[in-house]
Formats: C-alpha cells, structure tokens, sequence
C-alpha cells in the first residue's frame, strides 16, 4: 500500500524538486520507503517522465519491493499502490511462461504482468489499485484504477504538463494545479455531501472512473473503460438462465463461496491483521468466517461515551463469540474535538462523513496494527439499506405521478409540502411529484443532502453548463443499469455513488492519513457479479436481514446481531453540534460570506440552515456539510 505521483513533460524537462515536493506530500501514505526517478527518452520524441512513490510495507518488506521498479527485460517502470491479492496465481502462471522474478511482491508481478499481457493484464487482477507504468516500447504512459474503486487516482493536464496522483493535495503541492474551484463539484457536493466521480472540486482535475484506464502518448490523453459491473452482471445473468443454474440453492452457495475466498485472499499479509467490528451483520460476519479457519483475530471497536451511540454490547458479544483479542477505543466529545483538526486535515477532498473512520484508523495504528479488515459494502452487495425497499417504491411512485397532467403533478407536490409534516421524506416526496421529468432517477433523491429546491436556494450560482457536467456522470449510471430489475438497479447505483464516493474515498484517505491499509472483502468485483447476477428479490426477506449473506453463517452468528436494529457507523454529531462544536461551527458558517463560498453561497441561506437545525427542523448533517466545506476552501487556499 502505497501513495503514488507523476509528472510527463513532452519536449521538456521535469523539476527534480517539484517531483520530490509532490512525492513527499504522501509522506502519511507510506512512512516506510521513499523513491523518486525520472526517465528521459529522446526517441521518437523527446519526453521525461517523473515517477515517485510513499511505500507502507505490507508484502515483502524486504528492499526488493522497492519504487519506482523496473523490469530489466522490458525497460518499464511502475508505481503503484494496493494490493493485488491472486498475484501468486499470476506469478506461477508467468513463472511456466519463463519469466523470472527477484522478489516476493506482488509489485514485480504486476510490472511483469503488464510487460507480458499489456492492458490485457488487468482482466487477470483481483485486488485493489491504482498504478501508473512507463512502457518502454510503446513510448507512453499507462495508467489504472481497480474495478471497484477502492483505490483512487487523479490526474491533471495542462498545455505543458501531465501530473497524476493518490490524493488531490499532491497535485496542488506542485504548484502547476490553480487552486480555483470546480462549480459541478460544488453542486455536486451540495447535493450528495461529497463529490461524484470523475469530477473534483479543484478545477482541472479529474478523477480516474473505477474500471478505466488511461494512457498518455505524445502529450494526449485518452481514457478507456475495461469492466463495468452492469455489463458483467448482465452477461453473467444470461448463463445463470442455464437448467443447470436455474437452482437457487447452487447459485446462492456460489455466492458464499466468492465471498469466503475473498475474505480468505485478503488476509495474505506479512504483518498483523485486524478487524473492525461495530458489533452489526457486516464486520460480525467477517469475524464467523475468519474464525471458522482457526485465525487469530484482532479486533477494534469505537465505544461512546453517550450510551443512544454506544454499540459496546453487541461488539464485545461477538468478541467473546470468535474468543478474539478484542480493544474498544472509548471516544469522548473532547476526545472528537481533538482529533477534529487532524481530521480535516486528512480530508483530500470535503466530506460530511469520514471523522469516524480516522479516529478508528489512528487507534488501530496506535496498536501496532498496519492492515485491518473493514465490512464496508456489505449493505451496497447484500442489499442491506432501507433504500433497496424505499427505492422501487419511489420508481413507481414517480410512475405514477408521470401519468398524471402537469396541473395535477403541480398540485400533488404542493399538497404535500403544505399540508404534510416539515421532514426530509416530505420534502422529497413533493420533489418527486413534481419532478416534471427533471429528476434523473429517484435513487438520487434518497442520497440527497439538499434537494434541487434548497440547494437552489442555497447556491447563488447558476450555471447550466456546470449543472450538466455535475448531472453527467449521474446519467451514466442510470443508462448503464436501466434494465435491471429494481432492487439489482439500487445495488448498482449504491456501489457507484454513495459507496465509491464518500465511503471508499473517506476510508482511503482516512485510514493513508494514519499509515494503516484498510481491505474490503465485500467490495470484490467477481463478488459483485456474482450478486447482481442473481434475482433481486433473493436478497429480501422480512425475517433476516441480508439472507444471502447471514443464512449461511447462521448458525455461528449471535442471534441478538442477527435481528439487531441496524445502525449506521457514526458518530453522534447532533450531540456534539449542540454542545462543545457548536461555537466552532457557528463562528465557521459566518465566514462562508468571505473566500470563494461568499460569491457562490447565499448567506442568508446558510444562516438558515444553522437556524433550522438549532429549532430541530433538519438534521446535523447539513450545517456540518457547509462547515466542512468552509474549512476545506480555508485550509487549500482555494479561490473562485
């Protein structure tokens, strides 16, 4: 695990100071090993290329798994961060085709994959990555970012320079990236509390899309997709129509068995391993099936001081369960205002989420723990959220309301916001009425922070061009999962936006802040086929939450975890924004009226938003969201 950044200069010549400064900016992300190179071609066009890499050592801690690498036998040189968990398979496979290796890292073997299969070599990967390899043959440069997303990976191009990295701020320590902020990501972020790939809120910077690769030659850039979960599920949907695939039992024992062997595969480390565990479905299933292999299990739970937050008694159950070596980490108000500086601080990119898992993050480290074993998508894959049901009754709701005269979508969405009760789910029940076709799908709405009508009022910036570049991507993911059944279609936009970008992306940066590596086993891409070929209303069952995942380790889970009332993990900010955050957050939202938020927000509207969470009328999350988003613009020096 690593933290990753390059610069290409065609025709010129790269700073070695600023391919330094930008290295060393990930410092956090790998406090191990540092390496730094430049490659100069002169032909067929002159070209240098910077390459620099942070290493957290995890596999081969040895100097073999040293960056940047080169293969001898091709000339190509890699950067890369993750974990490629089948590399042995891929090793054996290029072992028998006689290539040779000098290490134990799964770094050679995927340099020595691409050097033999090209792009082809990523069809091969079952892992987490982003990596970028000058091809010395091809004379380009040749980025990637895993299927799922888990790792990130941005870029930026300018008239004179390519630079790409693991966080944003990398690409800002150059100096070659203006500070100047991106209005679709603002609008984006208003809407959702985060930022909706490919678009960043620093202008000119895009995200690498998960699945995608990109290749830079000649001073152009050119990006390509290799996977997409719809497309795979879909062809994998048609084999399961199979006589032979048609049993519900085979298929579902399938699914446990994808699961069990990526669990299995993510354990492979040369340094200890731990487990968060709130004491919820999720991690509490990691732990049964880790168990059931005679593991050692090191877990880590967050435990509050306010007992409505506290989920001590269910995580230490499932600990004295497994018999695990089990630390709670007991985390005050003060202790969460302390760490709130550090917290912001580690955020690449603004989030209302994401202080939790640093906290987490920072004990485990603290521990002597450098990988950790999280449940994250167990809810997006197992449909475990109330929007798998909340969803499809959306869907035909806004059918509905689609047959009706304009007049009467008019009146049922007036009706609603006049006489129905001041919450959330009325407010976006009378934008769904009203939508008149504008809204793009009705998942979009269950996520929303602000709806169109209060982020209108909020927002003083009225760009259509912008509206559709942060509309964009939005409608790619609902044109790429229009033909699936309802409940697989809340599955696949729950992986693409909500969990790829505020969950993958704040545990990322997060737990990098602190020098841990964080696995996700249930956000597996072969998992994730899998489950999305399967029938949409196996994953429902009014008795179990989660059947597909909980029926097959019944009989080792708790009976209290398994019909507990699910709980989000987070923190309890409505608590805290009412005590000792309030001045700190009160006195922030004022200065939104300076920097580059006083001419893109409407003052009064923010003052609202803070009156209306102190009269109980909105939740914590959208005062909090203006406040992160104030700090961020401050911290970057960000401008208009």
């Amino acid at each position: 695990m690593c933290g990753i950044f390059g610069i290409a200069v065609f025709d010129g010549r790269v700073a070695p100071d600023l391919l330094e400064r930008g290295t060393n900016s990930l410092s956090h992300r790998g406090p191990d090993d540092s390496g730094v190179k430049i490659i100069r071609e002169t032909a067929p066009s002159p070209i240098e290329i910077g390459l620099g890499n942070r290493r957290l050592a995890i596999l081969d801690l040895s100097v073999l798994g040293h960056q940047p690498m080169q293969d001898p036998a091709t000339g190509n040189w890699i950067v890369y961060n993750g974990e490629i968990y089948n590399f042995r398979e891929i090793r054996n496979e290029l072992q028998s085709e006689g290539l040779v290796f000098h290490s134990r890292s799964d770094t050679e073997v995927l340099l020595k994959a691409y050097g033999f299969w090209g792009e082809h070599c990523l069809e091969r990967l079952r892992g987490m990555f982003a990596f970028a390899v000058w091809d010395a043959q091809k004379h380009r440069l040749f980025l990637s970012r895993d299927p799922m997303g888990i790792k990130p990976l941005y870029y930026f191009q300018s008239a004179s320079h390519f630079l790409f990295a693991s966080e944003i701020r990398a690409l800002l320590a150059t100096s070659l990236v203006p500070r100047r902020l991106e209005r679709a990501g603002l609008l984006n972020y208003l809407t959702f509390g985060s930022i909706y790939d490919p678009i960043t809120l620093i202008e000119g910077v895009s995200s690498l899309p998960p699945g995608h690769y990109l290749t830079w030659h000649d001073g152009k850039v050119q990006t390509s997709m290799y996977w997409d979960l719809a497309a795979w599920a879909r062809a994998k949907n048609s084999a399961a129509q199979s006589p032979r695939a048609s049993r519900r039992e085979c298929l579902q024992e399938d699914l446990h068995h994808t699961l069990d062997e990526s669990v299995g595969m993510q354990t492979v480390s040369d340094v200890p391993v731990g487990i968060f565990l709130s004491g919820g479905i999720d991690s509490s299933s990691l732990a049964a099936m880790l168990s059931r292999r005679g593991d050692r299990l090191n877990t880590f739970s967050l435990v509050f001081r306010e007992s409505d937050f506290s989920e001590a008694e269910y995580s230490r159950a499932v600990a004295q369960n497994f018999k695990t070596e089990h630390h709670e980490i007991l985390i005050s108000q003060q202790d969460a205002l302390s760490a709130l500086p550090a917290a912001l601080e580690a955020m690449d990119q603004p989030s209302i989420d994401g202080v939790n898992m640093y906290l987490i993050s920072r004990e485990t480290r603290a521990a002597g723990i450098k990988v950790a074993l999280s449940g994250l998508g167990s809810d997006e894959v197992f449909a475990g959220y109330s929007s798998f049901r909340t969803v499809p009754r959306m869907e035909r709701f806004s059918a509905f309301c689609h047959q009706l005269p304009k007049s009467a979508r008019g009146s049922l969405a007036w009706t609603l916001s006049l006489f129905g009760p001041a919450t959330d789910q009325n407010r976006k029940l009378s934008t769904l009425a009203g939508a008149n076709g504008n809204l793009i799908h009705p998942y979009f709405l269950s996520r929303m922070l602000f709806t169109p009508a209060q982020r209108d009022q909020l927002c003083a910036l009225q760009d259509e061009a912008a509206q559709k570049r942060a509309n964009l991507s939005l409608e790619n993911n609902v044109d790429q999962c229009h033909d699936l059944d309802p409940i697989n279609r809340v599955s696949y936009l729950e992986s693409r936006c909500y969990m790829l970008n505020t969950l993958l992306r704040d545990s990322d940066v997060m737990s990098m802040a602190n020098g841990l590596e964080i696995r996700v086993p249930m956000v597996d891409h072969i998992l994730a086929e899998r489950a999305l070929a399967l029938p949409g209303p196996w994953k429902l069952d009014r008795g179990v939450p989660k059947p597909l995942l909980v029926e097959p380790l019944r009989s080792s889970l708790p009976e209290q975890i398994v019909h507990r009332r699910k709980r989000g993990f987070t923190l309890p900010w409505e608590h805290w924004l009412r005590d000792e955050l309030r001045l700190e957050v009160e006195q922030t939202l004022t200065r939104t009226a300076e920097g580059p938020l006083g001419s893109l927000l409407n003052q009064a509207a923010v003052q609202q938003v803070w009156d209306d969470f102190e009269r109980r009328r909105t939740s914590w999350s959208r005062p909090w969201s203006i406040y992160v988003l104030q700090r961020w613009c401050e911290r970057n020096s960000i401008s208009a």
